[in-house]
């Protein structure tokens, strides 16, 4: 089988995770603090904050900006559910937009339309590791007094113009970006997730919260020569990334810039072995961004059948995922977003598909994908 992608790891990962676990101290501690200051300096952020997942770095990004009961935040429907929930968990209420039919990003000439006495929050989303327009979105965010909050899960490594310069994404140039390193994703530590920020304030926040609002890390407490008491001032979570996945995320992340130059090479292999395919567009990217291609998403044409097609290649040994979900789709939101009318969005899921792309991709494996996708497609 030709898996969907497969983590780039070695030796290199299993030695870190070794060390680590042999050190006595495996939990949030001196790793955890290393990787913050290295995934800062690798965006070219102030402050990195590490925690259990992206789906609690969402969390704690709208909470940190003041999202509570009743609120309202704009964002997009076409991403993976994570995106809606974290606003849920704030008490608060997703308003969705709908995407532009090509990038599959937040359509930012829908978004002004959308804020309300009630919004609290702008939160978009690099989907699939394509940056969307976060100038466009940042000028709205000013214009109108409200942070805006970068759902970059699948985008570490992702670059953007701005202001005639190539940066990171994760660099602050909105008001928070919240990264993923599911194994799905570019990057891995098995799970986990990273804020990054200029203001300290909300850096302090995260750190707060993340550690069941506990006014002193275990780091201190441990290695003073004195006898601290702790005390609890906020109800917060256990949102914390271990030691273990600090170290193996700390070897991801010197790997990283070869990933992606590798994830780039594949997606122009790709771009080139299905160029005048009918019935297949394949995806471009902006003048103004790169993406690190965490995911090879096509769109086939309205008239084929995109579970039949996958169905075809599945049985010829190709994995593939079907385009993005929409999370107003969902049975946990259907009814509440009933009157919804998102027809790009929709359109995406149902008439995409991401094809394989990883690493250690050879030659024939991507001609073996393009052959029979084409040939799924023109039965």
């Amino acid at each position: 089988m030709i898996p969907i992608i497969r983590p780039v790891m070695d030796e290199r990962e299993a030695s870190a995770a070794r060390r680590v676990i042999l050190s006595g101290w495996i939990t949030q501690g001196p790793e955890v603090a290393a990787f913050e200051n290295e995934f800062a300096a690798f965006v070219g952020a102030p402050h990195a904050c590490a925690v259990s997942n992206c789906t609690t770095a969402l969390h704690l990004a709208l909470l940190a900006v003041g999202v509570g009961a009743g609120d309202e935040v704009v964002t997009v429907s076409h991403s993976y559910i994570a995106t809606a929930n974290a606003i849920r968990h704030c008490g608060a209420e997703p308003v969705f937009v709908d995407i532009e039919p090509c990038s599959y990003n937040i359509d930012a000439t829908l978004v002004e339309a959308a804020i309300t006495s009630r919004t609290r929050a702008i939160l978009c989303v690099h989907q699939m590791g394509m940056p969307c327009d976060l100038a466009a979105i940042v000028d709205i965010g000013a214009r109108r007094s409200l942070p805006v909050i970068e759902d970059a899960a699948c985008a570490v490594g992702s670059e953007i113009l701005w202001n005639g310069r190539w940066e990171r994404i994760g660099r602050p140039h909105a008001d928070i970006a919240c990264f993923s390193f599911h194994p799905r994703k570019v990057m891995s530590t098995g799970d986990g997730g990273m804020l990054t920020t200029a203001n300290a304030g909300w850096d302090a926040k995260f750190r707060l919260l993340r550690q069941h609002g506990m006014s002193v890390p275990d780091t201190v407490r441990h290695g003073s020569a004195q006898v601290i008491f702790e005390s609890y001032p906020i109800v917060g979570y256990n949102y914390r990334m271990t030691d273990i996945q600090a170290a193996v995320g700390r070897e991801q992340l010197r790997r990283l810039p070869e990933i992606v130059a590798r994830r780039r090479e594949l997606a122009n292999r790709y771009a080139e072995l299905l160029a005048g395919s009918p019935g297949i567009e394949t995806p471009a990217e902006p003048t103004w961004g790169r993406t690190n291609w965490q995911s090879y998403c096509v769109r086939l044409a309205d008239a084929l059948d995109q579970r039949s097609v996958m169905q075809t290649l599945l049985e010829a040994g190709v994995s593939t995922r079907r385009g993005i979900m929409c999370s107003h789709r969902e049975p946990a939101y259907a009814e509440r977003h009933a009157q919804d009318r998102l027809p790009y969005s929709e359109s995406a899921q149902e008439h995409c598909v991401v094809l394989p792309l990883y690493h250690e991709m050879t030659g024939a494996e991507q001609r073996k994908v393009a052959e029979l996708l084409r040939a799924a497609c023109h039965g």
